[in-house]
């Protein structure tokens, strides 16, 4: 274990100006302690620059903490699940330095173990859930996990009640496998496209597909295959969906795939492999402008690619923050242009990158340092401001507005 931060971590620092914050969503390395919610100064205006201002437990005992949303939302409700442990929150952050948990839910509309969260137009959020049936009996057991062949799609107010849902079982292919990972919201052509991948280990290698669903009345439309490419493997692990500057929807797939959908809007949607990234783990992209910007765990950091001509990427840059770093998270700061990644293994660092938007290179931002004086934010062994001492165990992270 890494060496103690010390005590001086759990003082609250004040943001200069009116405060722009990162909000990361973690729990116990152990796997003792609760998921909590971390706040942490991201203006790089503030002598706080990097410093962690305060956290808010859950109720919750880690298990797997994962992910919370892409962006965060007008309303300030931020929605984070703790996947294994079938539980997700509703955390109210419209007094960034007083964050508290608003609300909690498992089971939702008949189905269990809810993955991604996208905000709608009307500002609910839109969810994947990867099972039909019960989770709760199951929490905590990934081994009992994984064995329901569909899922479906719930939206959600922010005070965490349904409003709507839908199952995905396709009656097209009975009883193919397709579990809901990731969505994108698409109102102007009045579609959400769904990537079909399991979080446990079952179907893996044939939940290899994405559905189109009509937005206005959540309809499936249909269900397609992704393009194994020349590896004959491109496609598999199809995990998160982001909308590019060209209309197309991108899909990252864990075998380090880029696979470029087209026509959701037509009967024919089509899917191409146009990228292979190097190695076999490949997490959380970020597009920005003409740029999409991908974690590749095989280097241990990221490669950016130019897709302003989205049917030939061409790679911009690529940086290498560690060859054990397993890179995985990254969201997206309009505001001061700058991407913070996260691996979620035992004592790493988190970093805040910077984006050249001409060239495309990517540099690790050293101004955004913690109380250690290196560059990037620690979770070795601290203590924390809700009280807990221990190693924190990051995912999903998240820039205020």
């Amino acid at each position: 274990m890494m060496a103690m931060l010390g005590l001086a971590a759990a003082a609250p620092v004040r943001a200069a100006g009116p405060g722009h914050y990162l909000f990361m969503f973690g729990g116990d390395q152990a796997g003792k302690g609760k998921d909590f919610l971390a706040v942490i100064d991201a203006d790089p205006a503030s002598p706080g620059y990097g410093r962690l201002l305060t956290s808010v437990a859950t109720d919750q005992t880690s298990v797997r903490p994962h992910h919370t949303e892409y962006e965060m939302p007008a309303s300030g409700m931020l929605f984070a699940n703790d996947h294994d442990a079938n539980r997700s929150f509703i955390f109210d952050l419209r007094d960034p330095l007083h964050p508290r948990v608003e609300t909690s839910f498992t089971d939702m509309a008949g189905f269990s173990m809810a993955h991604s969260f996208v905000r709608l137009p009307n500002g609910h959020v839109l969810a994947s859930f990867q099972q039909a049936g019960s989770g709760v009996a199951m929490a905590g057991m990934p081994g009992m996990m994984g064995h329901a062949k569909s899922g479906g799609l719930v939206e959600i107010d922010d005070a965490g009640k349904v409003v709507r849902a839908v199952a995905n079982a396709d009656p097209a292919h009975p009883g193919m496998p397709v579990l809901p990972y990731s969505l994108a919201v698409l109102p102007a052509i009045d579609r959400v496209l769904v990537t079909n991948s399991p979080m446990q280990r079952d179907y893996l290698l044939q939940s290899v597909t994405y559905q189109v669903f009509r937005l206005s009345d959540l309809k499936l439309l249909g269900t397609w295959p992704l393009d194994p490419g020349p590896s004959l493997s491109g496609h598999i692990g199809p995990e998160e969906a982001r909308l590019g500057p060209d209309g197309a929807v991108y899909v990252q797939t864990l075998s380090c795939g880029l696979q470029r959908v087209t026509g959701m809007d037509t009967a024919k949607p089509a899917a191409v492999l146009v990228h292979q990234f190097p190695g076999s783990y490949c997490g959380v992209p970020t597009i920005a402008g003409h740029y999409l910007l991908q974690s590749v765990e095989g280097i241990g950091g990221f490669i950016v690619l130019d897709i302003a001509n989205g049917a030939k990427p061409v790679e911009a840059s690529r940086l290498v923050i560690d060859p054990g770093f397993r890179s995985h998270w990254t969201a997206w700061d309009r505001a001061t242009n700058r991407v913070v990644v996260t691996s979620g293994q035992a004592g790493d660092r988190m970093y805040l990158l910077m984006l050249d938007p001409k060239t495309g290179s990517l540099t690790i931002d050293q101004t955004f340092r913690d109380i250690d004086g290196k560059p990037g934010f620690s979770f070795a062994s601290r203590a924390w401001p809700h009280g807990w001492t221990g190693e924190g165990k990051p995912h999903g992270a998240v820039f205020s507005r």
